[in-house]
């Protein structure tokens, strides 16, 4: 029926240089619409890899070997993420003679027209009629995804005391430092939160910040996740009754607000204007507040659902695709 989109129909590329966050938000969104996305991982090699997107001439030449090829058949949906996968969607986009729906996450660095859509988080402040802004970052994570993933692990977190509140730690990158004494002051934090705590760390958490961290916590009633056996952190979100999450990382901060629960965003030291348009949006509309040892579970914010909106939106580029060829 020309217009309409068969369900399991839509071929789909999921196109990134392989970084979990990038890879997170395009599959996400792909899936939010009901698509399983090919994961295509690019590879740049000489002279393009020294060259900023703009400047890339016949980009899919560009390619590597040591990633994967984007060749033909062209998919219906192309879902691109981070630098290297700039000039290459948009190649794609033109070798499929416009057909296949070229959709990048994150600011590209060029001029939107290249893309059907590029969605871009707020603080970037990126602007034009094919871009929509969302507050933080795009992900798959439903209500309905969440509580399935909190009935798997309830039988690990039997034994604690309720209510339950899930810390989610970052660590240091190029914004914010955490260091033993940081770790500590948020650990002291954390303890005086009553009931359950399940605490996750991160690949950024350092062995010494997280020993800080954990020496701070009653064990009787914490459950802390160091990295080792399955990662619990989709089950951990689904079961929380309240979060609290590290300013170091608008993933995280976007997924919890997911929740519909109270999201707490325990403030690093240092930060950037960027992290600071977007910790300020967040608490302004209501979907954060500043983690200073205590909680409010009374609090009861909207859940947030860019990716819903995003998904919205590429679902009615498809459909007009569809139409204007007559599938």
């Amino acid at each position: 029926m020309a217009g309409s989109i068969p369900p399991g129909g839509v071929t789909a590329w999921a196109v990134t240089d392989g970084a979990a966050g990038a890879v997170n938000q395009c599959v996400g969104l792909a899936r939010r619409l009901g698509v399983e996305p090919a994961v295509k991982t690019v590879a740049i090699r000489r002279p393009w890899r020294l060259l900023p997107p703009a400047l890339w001439f016949n980009a899919l030449a560009g390619l590597s070997a040591d990633g994967d090829r984007l060749d033909p058949p062209w998919p219906d949906l192309l879902i691109a993420s981070g630098r290297k996968s700039v000039a290459p969607a948009a190649a794609v986009r033109r070798a499929s003679g416009g057909r296949t729906v070229s959709v990048q996450i994150q600011d590209p660095g060029i001029a939107p027209r290249h893309f059907d859509l590029v969605v871009a988080p707020a603080h970037d402040g990126l602007d034009g009629p094919n871009v929509i802004a969302t507050k933080g970052s795009v992900h798959g994570l439903t209500r309905e995804s969440l509580d399935a993933a909190a009935r798997a692990s309830t039988p690990d977190v039997s034994g604690l005391p309720r209510p339950l509140v899930f810390a989610a730690i970052g660590g240091p990158n190029r914004a914010y430092r955490f260091d033993e004494a940081d770790a500590r002051r948020l650990g002291r934090g954390l303890a005086a939160v009553g009931g359950g705590l399940l605490v996750a760390l991160s690949r950024r958490t350092t062995a010494r910040a997280a020993a800080a961290l954990k020496a701070e916590l009653d064990p009787g009633r914490t459950r802390l996740w160091n990295g080792a056996g399955e990662n619990p952190y989709r089950g951990w979100l689904g079961l929380a009754q309240a979060i609290v999450v590290t300013s170091d990382s608008v993933g995280m901060t976007t997924e919890a607000c997911a929740t519909g629960r109270p999201v707490y965003v325990a403030r690093l030291c240092g930060g950037s204007a960027k992290f600071e348009r977007f910790h300020g949006l967040m608490e302004r509309d209501g979907h954060t507040r500043r983690f200073e040892g205590a909680i409010d579970f009374g609090w009861r914010p909207a859940a947030l659902d860019d990716t819903g909106r995003v998904a919205d939106r590429v679902r009615e580029l498809l459909e007009s695709r569809a139409t204007a060829s007559g599938t």
